[in-house]
């Protein structure tokens, strides 16, 4: 099954912005921002098997850590199910995403630093939108199929795994596109709040692969 991905050129300069990031900010741990408004997790104590299930779908993934840390406090509502799992990691992604979006656009509005800072957090605005946009038609899609359960046929199953990939991959793009614009904006956009905005996204990212990677892992009946 094919899916979108990110050019080369936009995974370079992704990577090279993060890279000058990390040095800026002493590679630093992104603490939960305030604008963040997750679904608060049911309150339960998860059961061993639902504990060992997570991080072995966790570890199929490129950020094992993260995806534990943020998927645990809802171990309860997935327990094994590679679905209900897939579809609590496109709520996260979700969530960042809106807050995400709402904070560039405020930052952007603010019209804070030099003129190339404004352009390209603009820019971010639009492209982190879009993002959180087709985040939310991936969690619509997940909260389907999982409300189909059992009843969710190989067809139905492929279809909704099929329209989430491609959703995910597409925001991972637009997310990598609007650190890359503050990235070769360089010097030009050095603010704290320029900084808030791409450390966000480099975060985003990481939630958008982990949920790609959890939808990638669901089974197809046979």
């Amino acid at each position: 099954m094919q899916v979108a991905t990110m050019a080369p050129l936009t995974s370079v300069l992704f990577a090279l912005t993060v890279a000058t990031l990390m040095s800026l900010t002493d590679g630093a741990a992104f603490s939960t921002p305030p604008w963040l408004v997750a679904v608060p997790p049911p309150p339960c104590v998860p059961p061993p098997s639902a504990v060992a299930f997570l991080r072995a779908r966790c570890a199929t993934t490129l950020y094992g850590v993260a995806c534990y840390d943020a998927l645990i406090p809802y171990a309860c509502t997935f327990q094994t199910s590679h679905v209900k799992l897939a579809r609590a990691a496109t709520d996260v992604n979700l969530a960042w995403l809106r807050g995400l979006s709402k904070r560039v656009k405020e930052v952007a509005v603010r019209g804070a630093g030099a003129r190339v800072e404004a352009a390209a957090l603009r820019d971010c605005a639009s492209t982190v939108s879009s993002a959180a946009g087709l985040a939310k038609q991936s969690a619509a899609e997940l909260a389907k199929l999982d409300a189909a359960g059992a009843a969710a046929g190989r067809s139905q199953v492929r279809w909704s795994i099929s329209n989430a990939q491609t959703w995910l991959s597409a925001s991972m793009t637009n997310e990598a596109t609007c650190a890359d614009g503050i990235g070769v904006a360089g010097d030009a956009v050095s603010s704290p709040a320029a900084m808030e905005v791409v450390i966000g996204v480099v975060r985003a990212r990481e939630n958008t692969s982990v949920a790609l990677a959890l939808v990638n892992g669901i089974p197809v009946p046979s």
